[in-house]
């Protein structure tokens, strides 16, 4: 790997026209003060920046649920998923995890699996690091049904920032582990409903790495 890839990273199709409007304020800015102009430069780098789309490495063992998001898990709780899912009305295990405005907002598969189901609900835009913003927030919510037949929720949620959800999946569609679903534009949330009987193997305020960082094994939970 080159030096230059360590600190350059390739940037979503999504963030183009956000760059080229804060770049675009910039110019403006400089012709008004060298100060402002490069107080706009650094805005410009930050937008770049939060668009930025590494590419991740999901691990290659079966039935390891990844986490959707970069960020810190914020809540572990039993929770209900969106009824607009269709799912049983039963407290799954639901793992959050909190993106801040400086980490990347691209949201990854959890596992394997078809998309049965996406319901977008509009809402409020509570700190997402919030409990009550699962169930007030605007959300995108996903189905999937994994190979061993157990249903996964995943719920995109917007922020005190966010104010749009982007989802590029239909359902119908196979994904793999890692594969690029969606992402929230300026600070959000993710929240996993793992499947009944699935305990999480991390803790809150653990750091997450979309794609890579396991959240659950459904294997340790055929052992038990």
């Amino acid at each position: 790997m080159r030096m230059r890839d360590t600190f350059i990273k390739p940037m979503h199709p999504e963030g183009i026209r956000f760059v080229a409007i804060f770049a675009a304020i910039t110019v403006g800015l400089f012709l008004l003060s060298d100060i402002l102009g490069w107080i706009g430069v650094g805005f410009t780098v930050w937008c770049y920046y939060f668009f930025r789309d590494p590419e991740r490495v999901p691990p290659t063992e079966e039935g390891l649920i990844v986490s959707p998001a970069d960020g810190v898990v914020s809540l572990i709780e039993p929770a209900v998923p969106p009824k607009e899912l269709g799912m049983p009305d039963t407290p799954l295990t639901r793992v959050s995890v909190f993106m801040s405005v400086f980490n990347c907002h691209v949201n990854r598969t959890p596992i394997e699996g078809e998309i049965t189901a996406v319901a977008y609900r509009p809402g409020k835009f509570f700190n997402a690091s919030l409990d009550k913003a699962s169930a007030d927030n605007e959300r995108n919510s996903l189905r999937i049904r994994m190979t061993n037949n157990q249903d996964l929720a995943v719920v995109q949620i917007a922020g005190l920032v966010a104010r749009r959800i982007v989802c590029f999946v239909k359902p119908g569609e196979a994904l793999k582990t890692g594969e690029r679903f969606g992402l929230i534009r300026f600070g959000s949330r993710l929240d996993v409903y793992l499947p009944d009987g699935v305990d999480p193997q991390v803790r809150v305020g653990q750091t997450m790495i979309a794609g890579e960082t396991v959240l659950a094994s459904l294997s340790m939970s055929e052992e038990k």
